[in-house]
């Protein structure tokens, strides 16, 4: 399905469920990062409307780094913060925006 959201369940110390959205995956010195926002089942069918009261537009981005936990199963893990400005700089300036992601190493 084409607009089928890929979701990501995460719990938090209190034992509440967080679900966010995967917005993107990029691959940065042969590692993979994920962009995340919060899922917000009211604005799911918003569409970067970017309209200033629109919460799924405002929202702030996480990244996090994706590690491969088994055949079919994948874990997230929160970057560190020189890490995260790094990336969110590099993203910044467009450095992940061609189609096919490929990792500048190779």
């Amino acid at each position: 399905m084409e607009n089928e959201k890929d979701l990501v369940v995460f719990e938090d110390d209190k034992g509440n469920e967080i679900t966010m959205e995967v917005i993107d995956y990029f691959f940065y010195e042969g590692e993979e990062y994920a962009l995340l926002t919060d899922y917000d089942e009211n604005n799911a069918d918003c569409e970067n409307c970017e309209s200033s009261d629109c919460s799924a537009c405002t929202q702030e981005i996480i990244i996090m780094k994706v590690v491969p936990v088994g055949d079919d199963e994948e874990e997230f893990i929160p970057v560190d913060e020189e890490l995260g400005e790094k990336l969110v700089k590099l993203i910044e300036e467009g450095a992940f925006d061609d189609d096919d992601f490929e990792d500048d190493d190779e």
